[in-house]
């Protein structure tokens, strides 16, 4: 092989190339690499920080969860325990005025028997009287009535 001119002026233009390459292309050509190869590893670091906050979230959502069903179940406990009391109260209530209706009846059954012995009372000292009337076919005075009414009635 001859190494003419043309073969050292092609590597003169070869070697300016690459030094003219190297100075003003290879630089914005690794600085887009670097900066897309800084992308990609802050993509990842991304992707692991949402892997992980997931995971945070899942669990913290479980937690939650779980805190609103215990909460949930001692709501309901409670509400069935103030159920209990209420019902237990109208219960109590209701025996308290089914007791005091009775009562009311049982006085008011007790005045009116009492009442129906006196218009009774009232009613046989009168026929009393009437029949002591007829037989004595006379009319005694009033005080004199009452004392003799007094003494049946006693008698009775």
């Amino acid at each position: 092989m001859e190494i003419n001119a043309t073969f050292l002026g092609q590597a003169v233009a070869f070697l300016i190339f690459v030094v003219l390459c190297m100075k003003y292309v290879w630089p914005p050509l690794m600085d887009v690499l670097e900066k897309r190869q800084k992308e990609i590893a802050d993509g990842l670091s991304n992707a692991e920080k949402a892997k992980k906050n997931l995971e945070l979230a899942k669990s913290n959502a479980s937690d939650t969860l779980r805190n609103a069903k215990e909460e949930a179940q001692k709501i309901i406990d409670e509400a069935q325990k103030q159920r209990s009391m209420i019902l237990d109260r109208a219960a109590e209530e209701a025996t308290n005025e089914k007791n005091r209706i009775i009562d009311s009846a049982k006085a008011e059954i007790e005045a009116e028997r009492n009442k129906a012995r006196e218009e009774l009372r009232a009613e046989v000292i009168a026929l009393a009287v009437a029949g002591a009337e007829k037989i004595l076919d006379k009319k005694m005075d009033s005080s004199s009535d009452h004392q003799m009414v007094k003494k049946i009635v006693d008698s009775l």
